[in-house]
């Protein structure tokens, strides 16, 4: 397995805008999250919290938008897909780096593709940073540790966070 792997204009323009217009617009339902992952729990003073709308898992469909994601998923061609889930990080006042966490607890492919460029971004186990760009797919064993962050300069960062073989 590669260290990570970065593509930038991953998807055709028609349908990154037709991907991004969806999950940006008024009408995708968002469920909030009262923890950015399970290393949040219990913190005491922790008001970290984030918007998740689940497509994929524990090996079903979890929502009737799963098909408009088909495009991303053909794109990155899982031989087993384990989740999809869309993510919407609220900006803060200053820029929050969550906690390392990693996804599932064995070495697994991970694809983090980001809707919206801004000043978040994905911190990776060895301490690299992975800017937040429109149209980028990054590639990495999400087995291992990683961080997201919130943004500063956006309403809200959004990103599709992809877990397979």
């Amino acid at each position: 397995m590669i260290d990570h792997k970065i593509v930038d204009n991953f998807l055709s323009q028609q349908e990154f805008d037709t991907l991004r217009d969806l999950v940006l617009g008024r009408w995708f339902p968002w469920y909030w999250n009262p923890n950015i992952n399970d290393k949040h729990f219990d913190k005491q003073n922790d008001t970290s919290s984030y918007f998740v709308h689940y497509c994929y898992g524990e090996n079903k469909v979890h929502s009737y938008h799963y098909e408009d994601f088909k495009p991303l998923i053909d794109k990155v061609n899982p031989k087993a897909l384990i989740r999809l889930k869309v993510n919407c990080y609220p900006a803060t006042k200053e820029l929050e780096t969550h906690q390392p966490h990693i996804d599932y607890p064995y070495s697994h492919n991970g694809c983090i593709f980001y809707f919206n460029t801004c000043d978040g971004y994905t911190v990776l186990e060895d301490g690299t940073k992975i800017e937040s760009i429109a149209n980028r797919a990054l590639f990495f064993d999400a087995g291992k540790m990683h961080s997201s962050t919130s943004t500063t300069n956006a309403k809200a960062r959004f990103n599709v966070n992809m877990n397979f073989f």
